[in-house]
């Protein structure tokens, strides 16, 4: 498989409303768009970077350098053995795994393609549909959160997450379990708690959640297992996870008992696809995070989620849950809890191209 030609592009996209986690907010995203041409093809992928390093040391601006200056120069004219390859000759940089999956997830993309089948099949997924979860931002006051919470289950999304930090957290979510009791919760804390919290944090047991996220310090794994000795809640991990390594060392130290797999956090597919049978082999489940993506990089968790160890509900959504027009066709919709697995070749859905050139604020093209 070659690479013959990448082209990058940066487009805004607003939210439809303001989406608050314990960190802080935004509604205006700067999508970064990556298209591949090879063997008469084109695929796509998206670089979920954040606008601020409030998640993760990567931000938008940082990707794009890596990419343009260091990633795509040397990748592009190469030729590559699979997807699996396509990052060799750049694999001496060190971190900026969101940068890096972006033409990983692209090439897997490339891949199927030139295969004739879906990314979920090239993954080796097993699924013709997802069941899928919705995540609700901070709401200024516990009424509007349960009249959102009303609006998702109406719409039969199977689980909902809710974002807690300090403050807002116990008594939101007792009000909450007392108006939907027989609703799947869980709640993210996006790292908002210490150890110190634990008292508050046992609070969350009596409330039949099926895991609390990334409770505890973003890079942390010592702390969280010593919290998951003392809490009956499961505790997911997200953030800490960037690893096989990371994974291992968190399964060894009782640190979780579910991991939250986002192929972007992870550097790619190869990366997801591993810790998936990692946690599959222990018979622990495993679910696909959202980024507030786009339709692009929604296709490309859609497909991961349909491998056989993803049987917990993952933050996908429908299109429309973010944004008012996506930028592919079809859109995604929910039905039945679930969404279809795309079926054409490579991420199955067609990017508006006419409208990303639109909107696209800058570019960079590299031939070989």
């Amino acid at each position: 498989m070659k690479i013959e030609r990448a082209v990058l592009r940066e487009i805004p996209l607003r939210l439809k409303e303001w989406f608050e986690i314990s960190s802080g907010g935004r509604q205006d995203r700067r999508v970064v768009l990556l298209t591949l041409y090879g063997e008469g093809h084109e695929a796509w992928s998206e670089c979920v970077a954040g606008e601020d390093p409030s998640y993760s040391s990567e931000t938008t601006d940082c990707a794009w350098q890596i990419l343009t200056e260091l990633v795509l120069p040397n990748v592009v004219g190469r030729d590559a053995g699979g997807p699996e390859d396509v990052l060799s000759p750049v694999s001496w940089i060190r971190g900026h795994r969101m940068a890096k999956a972006a033409v990983e997830m692209a090439a897997w993309d490339l891949a199927a393609r030139i295969d004739g089948v879906s990314l979920s099949r090239k993954l080796g997924g097993v699924r013709d549909r997802v069941p899928v979860g919705v995540s609700v931002g901070l709401q200024p006051t516990d009424d509007a959160l349960f009249e959102r919470v009303e609006e998702y289950v109406a719409a039969g999304y199977q689980r909902v997450k809710i974002k807690i930090k300090p403050g807002r957290d116990v008594s939101m979510l007792t009000g909450l379990r007392r108006r939907f009791p027989d609703v799947r919760f869980m709640a993210d804390a996006n790292s908002a708690y210490t150890l110190d919290d634990t008292p508050r944090l046992t609070e969350l047991d009596a409330l039949d959640l099926m895991m609390i996220e990334q409770p505890l310090g973003y890079d942390d794994l010592l702390d969280h297992a010593r919290l998951q000795a003392m809490i009956r809640t499961p505790v997911c991990l997200d953030e800490s996870i960037e690893s096989e390594g990371d994974l291992e060392l968190a399964l060894e130290l009782g640190s979780c008992r579910i991991v939250n797999i986002k192929p972007a956090r992870v550097g790619g597919f190869a990366t997801s696809r591993t810790l998936h049978d990692m946690m599959r082999a222990r018979k622990m489940p495993v679910w696909c995070g959202g980024m507030l993506e786009s339709g692009i990089g929604r296709a490309h968790n859609v497909a991961l989620a349909s491998l056989p160890g993803f049987t917990l509900p993952g933050d996908i959504s429908a299109s429309r849950r973010y944004w008012e027009r996506d930028i592919v066709d079809p859109e995604f919709e929910v039905a039945d809890g679930h969404i279809i697995v795309p079926r054409g070749p490579g991420i199955g859905v067609e990017p508006d191209r006419e409208r990303i050139e639109a909107l696209a604020v800058r570019q960079a093209s590299f031939p070989s």
